[in-house]
């Protein structure tokens, strides 16, 4: 290979953040104005997610279901950032049109979130959203889960034919506000009111108290502890 290929194969090579790594910054056009991010979001949880194309079957479909959840979202202090290669005027179209659309009982859905214009791929670049094996010319259905802090807290990568399942992302942020408040970890299939796991035992001692004498805990075994999380 010439170095003049090498070099245009790695342009295409977009390297993702990495969790726990500070969310990449950048300034853009969206939607609702421009965004300094996440300088804008600070003490908020943002999840930025980013999407194919405008006027796809798909996409339109998680739209109007992150529409009709904003509220929700927003209970659990967390805003919606949404992102394709597309233009701002393509944007604002597709949006109107989402508007006079009817699906799975959502209707007359308003986009009421920031939606960026990344026709230059900017924004994409630097959160790995472009994928040369899926394609070298829109965006893979990523989410980034961005705490109050601007760290990476959850990355999620769908391919282009599947939607989002968004009550697991609603799930994502409950189970991640819970695990800093209580500094415990979530079980599989954590739900909100669920018991959460004890950080396991880090002496003998404490391994042995918590199976002969747990306070407080359900103790499965010295390693496996719950507690309420309420």
């Amino acid at each position: 290979m010439e170095k003049h290929e090498q070099d245009y194969y790695q342009e295409d090579r977009f390297q993702m953040p990495l969790l726990g790594d500070a969310a990449p910054e950048f300034v853009a056009n969206t939607t609702k104005g421009e965004i300094h991010f996440p300088k804008d979001y600070k003490g908020k949880w943002v999840i930025l997610f980013s999407h194919p194309a405008d006027f796809t079957p798909v996409c339109t479909t998680e739209f109007m279901t992150f529409a009709t959840m904003a509220e929700e979202f927003k209970a659990l202090n967390t805003e919606l950032i949404g992102l394709s290669i597309d233009s701002l005027f393509s944007h604002i179209a597709w949006i109107r049109k989402i508007e006079e659309l009817q699906f799975n009982g959502m209707k007359q859905v308003k986009i009421n979130f920031p939606v960026i214009d990344d026709i230059r791929m900017d924004v994409a670049k630097k959160y790995g959203m472009v994928q040369p094996n899926q394609s070298n010319q829109q965006a893979v259905r990523a989410v980034f889960v961005i705490d109050p802090e601007g760290k990476i807290r959850t990355i999620i990568y769908y391919p282009m034919a599947l939607g989002r399942n968004f009550d697991e992302l609603k799930r994502v942020i409950q189970a991640l506000q819970t695990s800093d408040k209580l500094g415990a970890a979530m079980p599989a299939n954590w739900r909100p009111g669920d018991d959460v796991i004890v950080p396991p035992a880090a002496t003998a001692d404490i391994a042995r108290q918590r199976v002969e004498k747990p306070e407080g805990m359900t103790c499965h075994d010295w390693f496996l502890c719950t507690k309420p999380s309420k």
